[in-house]
């Protein structure tokens, strides 16, 4: 029984499809990475303390940052007992999940594939996952 997985991934959400015999299952994930935060009463880019001139870029930089890897950290725990993986999405948020899953050597070799596709339907994602892993196969089995 082998475990196939497809991941579609962008900075808003990630659909994980896994395939098993014949069978295939959808999950979606949502990322919560605020791409454009607002904090009512801001004004400015900046505040003002006495001449001194402090920004919030760093601040917002850095809760991004933390958001993104909280949202990596639980794409990875959904894909430890696969055999198998493609990432496939319109982002560069698979670039990074692929870095990821290569510092994690237990997850490493299970990467097949990496594709850039637009944004798609639920099915869509499915018969694209499908298409993939057939080809693959036959591609693997007849040299």
């Amino acid at each position: 029984m082998k475990k196939n997985i497809g991941i579609w991934i962008d900075t808003s959400q990630a659909y994980i499809i896994k395939l098993s015999n014949n069978k295939h299952s959808i999950k979606k994930i949502e990322s919560n990475i605020e791409t454009r935060e607002r904090i009512p009463g801001e004004s400015k880019k900046y505040g003002r303390f006495g001449g001194q001139y402090i920004t919030y870029e760093k601040n917002r930089q850095n809760r991004r940052n933390e958001q993104t890897n909280h949202f990596l950290k639980d794409l990875l725990k959904e894909i430890n007992n696969c055999d198998s993986l493609v990432l496939f999405g319109p982002s560069k948020m698979k670039k990074l999940l692929e870095k990821e899953i290569k510092n994690n050597m237990q997850l490493s070799h299970k990467i097949v594939g990496i594709a850039n596709s637009d944004l798609l339907t639920e099915n869509q994602m499915v018969a694209w996952v499908k298409n993939f892993y057939k080809i693959n196969l036959t591609q693997s089995t007849h040299p």
